[in-house]
């Protein structure tokens, strides 16, 4: 069970960042008079994350303060378009953002981020070649792999008695009123995109009106509307409904405090996603953004990462490792179904599709639909 505190963790995390810019300015300024200069100046050293919630082993925060004397300001974003929004918006700090794929790739063209300078990350060389040169990055210039999965369905064993293999359930009157929609378009519509035949990055806007046109009609039969992911695992790990549509990761977190919990890959295809590590075009802390990066890449953080959130690893050895790693830890084997769900192989990869940064006008449609949803 070694998540089953990590709810208490991210909500003590999150409490504390609350307050901390205002204790750090107060515990900057009373200690100016008594600290020698050097030990000041390294007092100001800070690097403000964004990420996803209960995305990270928040251990490694602890760690990396205490080895560099950098302070870590962690702030969490519930979806990658509310994540563009806010920056949008201006008014946030945020030197290092961790984004998805599609949402990097917009951010480059729209000239939001910074390249990197990789002489500073040498743990980037660890990042295996299956993760680099993707089309969101293809020269290898503004991105450092975090995490990759896939999103699925996951179903609680009780309550559906037959194996799920197909989008269908999400759209058939089997399950109505039992049915968790996952709460961005992007996945919702790829999922009826996927039942329907159509290419995931399809602009062709009577497809993307089809799609979005399936999931309405199952919203009208009951299905549940999109919730936050501290609802999903609420919901879910409680036995609450039967289905929903969410990542790989976040599922073998809930199977860990529920059992019953089934996930599959449907046979249409899927989404398989890398997010990575970018710095903000504005960002004021670059060094420590740098130094941030790549403590994250290395080998001893991707195992800690993977313990803690079952997300895999880009960094090939840490991949690698984390089957004797697990076994050295927990004094048990780890299962090959479960690793297999965090590390899809290959021939589930191929009937996956990655996002791509679609046109501005099929952007406005996506988010126009979204909007008549009411989700």
């Amino acid at each position: 069970m070694k998540k089953i505190t990590a709810l208490t963790l991210a909500c003590t995390l999150a409490l504390g960042l609350m307050t901390g810019c205002a204790m750090e300015e107060a515990g900057s300024n009373s200690a100016s008079g008594s600290q020698n200069s050097g030990a000041a100046a390294n007092d100001k050293r800070e690097v403000n994350v964004c990420s996803w919630g209960e995305y990270i082993d928040t251990s490694l925060i602890e760690k990396f303060e205490q080895e560099t004397g950098i302070k870590v300001n962690y702030n969490t974003a519930p979806s990658n378009e509310e994540l563009y929004s806010l920056l949008q918006q201006g008014g946030v700090n945020y030197d290092v953002i961790v984004p998805s794929d599609y949402m990097i790739g917009r951010l480059i063209a729209e000239d939001m981020l910074q390249s990197l300078d990789y002489s500073k990350i040498p743990n980037y060389e660890k990042i295996d070649q299956q993760y680099k040169g993707l089309s969101f990055d293809p020269n290898n210039e503004y991105t450092v792999p975090y995490t990759w999965g896939t999103l699925g369905i996951i179903y609680n064993t009780k309550m559906v008695k037959e194996p799920i293999t197909s989008w269908e359930v999400m759209f058939s009157d089997q399950y109505a009123g039992n049915i968790l929609l996952i709460d961005n378009s992007r996945d919702a519509f790829a999922m009826a995109l996927c039942y329907l035949g159509y290419d995931l990055n399809t602009t062709d806007e009577s497809q993307i009106r089809e799609a979005a046109q399936l999931v309405a009609d199952a919203k009208a039969r009951g299905v549940y509307d999109g919730q936050g992911m501290d609802e999903v695992f609420q919901i879910m790990e409680g036995g609450n409904l039967a289905i929903a549509t969410y990542y790989a990761g976040d599922f073998l977190t809930m199977h860990e405090n529920n059992p019953d919990l089934a996930y599959c890959i449907p046979e249409e295809g899927s989404n398989w996603f890398v997010d990575a590590m970018c710095i903000l075009k504005d960002a004021k802390n670059v060094d420590e953004a740098h130094e941030w990066i790549n403590f994250i890449a290395s080998t001893d953080s991707n195992l800690a990462n993977m313990d803690y959130i079952w997300y895999a690893s880009p960094n090939a050895e840490a991949l690698e490792m984390y089957p004797s790693y697990y076994e050295e830890t927990y004094g048990e084997e780890l299962d090959q179904e479960l690793y297999e769900i965090m590390a899809a192989p290959k021939e589930v990869l191929d009937r996956c599709t990655m996002y791509e940064n679609l046109p501005a006008e099929t952007l406005a449609l996506y988010n126009d639909l979204w909007i008549e949803l009411g989700i």
